[in-house]
């Protein structure tokens, strides 16, 4: 009977198997039990760590902070009642005053104004290198990322600063200071004082022990101009403990768009206005302009006329204005290129002949697919191109004119890059206005416009657009006979002219020699 319990071959096996079973099952509900309660005990009473002085290190929330709401965001960076922050639409006001511009438009017409409006905001944009390419950032180095470019601010904006980041070595408290003295800083990141000091001031601290915070922070950091200035370049400085990088930020206003609206047609007399200045020559001004009309019969002309007599032009397309009598060859430059209402003006000399290889819209093709702002043709062949090349220097610059170009001109064979070219262009007549010819200048000035607007005038050459000139031959007629003979006393500058011509560079140019 002993082996009741031992041996194999026992009846009370099953029984023995059936308890075993039942201890088994008990102690593990039991376990699962235990398990379950105590992940609720430690669930519920989570043992936190206790706060840092400066910030939480385990609090997600607070690695990752929330940005300051709009509201905030308002009352930090508006000026005048207006938000001027960076935002995707502008929008005006308009209730009570105001005017929504789109108004002055019928709404059958207005997607197409729109399109010929963004064409030439675009040819805008192209010619004055715009977008600007985005900042230059220098890559994490120790211990500091930062752009080394392009960091942009309209005066009184406020713009964020892109590529700030921090990549020194590890500490207890991360400390860095940003520095400027043109504008305040501030941060777009919600935290206490004691976190970031200086909002809206030249200097920013920010004090953490959290490294991801700092450049959550960092990423987030804003520079506001404060003075309205034109045109200046704050430095701005970023330092940890003894390292220290400096970065720029250019405080300028965009150059406001001046656009001429080619028409729904875009129709050459839309685009392209010929404009003359003429002086004790009435014959030879009629005779250009008979040739004018003989190719181009609806464009517009514009005479700037400084002779003794004005005279009447039977040419509705013509707009003619009299001048004091000898007031000067740029005083009359200046006067009818005030007067072009289209996106081109064509200048011609009086005694110039328009012929079948004065091919208008070969100029204007080139000046809508390239950034030119001049581009000449030729008289008779004679391309008159040349180079000036300036050398500086503290006690004045030295200017040298060369013959011949710099280099084609890209998708236009036969076409040059150079300074200056003959008194047969092509321009775009808001450059021209803004270099403006000097009415000082009064008898023969050519190369001094070209001088004027050296950096401020891309300049090209097209040879192969020929204008004729009429032929320097006596006249029979008594009384034209006599306005030649005074019209050669004022073709050449008289010695006192030529000394006050160079007085002139020297002081207005600030040049000291030329070659």
């Amino acid at each position: 009977m002993k082996c009741a319990f031992l041996c194999p071959n026992s009846y009370n096996l099953p029984w023995l198997l059936k308890m075993s079973t039942l201890v088994l099952g008990f102690g593990l509900v039991l376990f699962m039990f235990r398990s379950m309660y105590l992940h609720e005990e430690f669930s519920l009473q989570p043992a936190l760590p206790h706060p840092d002085p400066v910030l939480p290190r385990s609090n997600p929330a607070a690695q990752m902070p929330k940005l300051l709401p709009e509201e905030r965001l308002r009352s930090l960076f508006s000026y005048d009642g207006i938000w001027l922050f960076p935002k995707n639409q502008c929008h005006c006001e308009t209730k009570g005053q105001g005017y929504n511009f789109e108004g002055a438009f019928g709404q059958k017409d207005l997607p197409a104004v729109k399109a010929r409006r963004q064409a030439e905001f675009e040819h805008f944009q192209r010619r004055e290198g715009l977008p600007r390419p985005p900042p230059l950032l220098a890559p994490p180095n120790l211990p500091f990322g930062y752009p080394v470019h392009g960091v942009e601010v309209m005066p009184l904006h406020t713009v964020p600063i892109p590529g700030l980041q921090f990549d020194g070595p590890s500490a207890p408290i991360y400390k860095v200071t940003l520095t400027a003295s043109l504008g305040t800083l501030n941060t777009l990141a919600d935290l206490p004082d004691s976190v970031v000091q200086g909002r809206g001031q030249k200097q920013l601290t920010i004090s953490t022990s959290d490294r991801k915070l700092l450049n959550f922070i960092l990423q987030h950091v804003t520079y506001t101009s404060t003075v309205y200035q034109h045109h200046r370049v704050d430095v701005v400085s970023l330092t940890s403990k003894s390292s220290i990088a400096k970065f720029p930020v250019t405080i300028r206003h965009p150059v406001i768009p001046k656009l001429y609206d080619p028409g729904p047609e875009r129709k050459l007399r839309d685009l392209v206005t010929i404009a003359t200045k003429t002086f004790l020559r009435p014959h030879k001004l009629m005779t250009m302009l008979r040739s004018v009309r003989e190719y181009y019969p609806d464009l517009t002309v514009i005479v700037a006329d400084d002779s003794k007599e004005p005279l009447k032009i039977n040419d509705s397309h013509v707009e003619y204005y009299s001048m004091p009598f000898g007031k000067g060859w740029f005083a009359g430059r200046n006067l009818a290129i005030s007067q072009v209402t289209t996106k081109y003006v064509l200048w011609v000399d009086d005694d110039f002949l328009f012929t079948t290889k004065t091919k208008i819209e070969k100029l204007v093709d080139v000046l809508e697919k390239t950034e030119l702002d001049v581009v000449g043709g030729s008289v008779l062949g004679n391309v008159f191109q040349f180079k000036l090349l300036l050398e500086q220097s503290e006690n004045g610059d030295c200017i040298h004119r060369r013959s011949g170009s710099f280099q084609p001109l890209d998708g236009f064979p036969g076409c040059v890059v150079t300074s200056g070219v003959v008194n047969f262009f092509l321009a775009h007549t808001e450059r021209l206005l803004r270099v403006g010819f000097d009415p000082r200048l009064q008898r023969v000035a050519h190369s001094e416009f070209f001088i004027d607007g050296l950096g401020s005038l891309f300049v090209g050459s097209c040879p192969d657009v020929i204008i004729g000139h009429q032929a320097h031959s006596p006249e029979v007629d008594l009384e034209l006979a006599a306005l030649e003979k005074t019209y050669s006393k004022y073709r050449a500058n008289t010695n006192a002219q030529i000394q006050f011509k160079l007085a002139l560079h020297y002081f207005k140019n600030h040049l000291q020699c030329s070659t």
